[in-house]
């Protein structure tokens, strides 16, 4: 049964070096799949007008098809040419549930994440999304500083 590892990419330097260490993994461990996850952040509590709420479909579908083209498609074509077995997916949601659900789904032994950069009051109110992923998955969560 091969191994599976979730990496959690959002086109960041930080990510890149979450991808860098789930090759070495992959390298490690043999019989290995790479799982890339864009997760676009969404959130229940932002209020919008209804010219946004009508809007919002639309809008989500660019940022999906954006995410695929410049940040998934460019990384699995890199995984794929260096020789790793690697597949990739864009979320909208919250990323530290929809990241949870990904590993669950999949069977998926690792998450692996960078350290978030987020600051300022809404990292105090509401915590960054790796502090939420490191509380609440339901498998290992490796976060790369």
């Amino acid at each position: 049964m091969s191994t599976k590892l979730i990496v959690g990419l959002d086109g960041s330097e930080p990510g890149e070096r979450a991808l860098t260490h789930a090759k070495h993994l992959s390298k490690l461990i043999g019989d290995c799949t790479i799982e890339l996850v864009y997760i676009i952040e969404w959130s229940p509590y932002s209020f919008q007008t209804p010219e946004e709420n009508a809007m919002r479909h639309k809008r989500r579908e660019q940022e999906i098809k954006l995410a695929s083209e410049r940040v998934i498609t460019p990384a699995l074509e890199t995984l794929k040419s260096e020789g790793y077995i690697a597949s990739g997916r864009v979320l909208h949601g919250d990323a530290a549930e929809l990241l949870n659900k990904v590993a669950v789904k999949e069977k998926a032994q690792q998450i692996i994440v960078a350290r978030s950069t987020e600051t300022g009051i809404a990292a105090k109110l509401f915590g960054s999304v790796t502090a939420k992923l490191v509380m609440s998955a339901s498998v290992p969560v490796t976060v790369v500083n």
